[in-house]
């Protein structure tokens, strides 16, 4: 947004080097910008992953699921809907339905046993 602010000032107040400015800002500036700041996405992205191994290891605290817990967190309304499905998304990619479901049946025979 300062880019296309700056070059606009220059280009209303008549100044010749605008077009420069615009070339350089868009070429050179914005790309180092995000390579040095990243996008808000990307930093979402890298939060969710630390979160999911937070979440693993935490797992092994309850007898929640990790997709039990995905689920339970959606429903509360603490993910959105973009969010949700890009957390399923990963957490399947990592672990299969059946998987989860064996686990589940496996804690649950541990629960029953004295």
């Amino acid at each position: 947004m300062a880019v296309t602010g700056f070059w606009l000032v220059a280009l209303v107040t008549g100044q010749e080097w605008w077009l420069a400015a615009l070339l350089v800002g868009y070429v050179v500036v914005v790309p180092l910008t995000e390579l040095l700041y990243g996008d808000a996405d990307e930093e979402a992205a890298e939060g969710s992953v630390d979160e999911t191994e937070a979440v693993q290891a935490s797992s092994a605290d309850t007898d929640e699921t990790p997709l039990e817990r995905l689920r339970r967190r959606y429903a509360e309304g603490k993910l959105t809907d973009e969010q949700f499905e890009r957390k399923l998304e990963r957490l399947l990619e990592t672990e299969t339905l059946e998987d989860v479901e064996d686990g589940a049946a496996v804690r649950e025979r541990e629960t029953e046993r004295p």
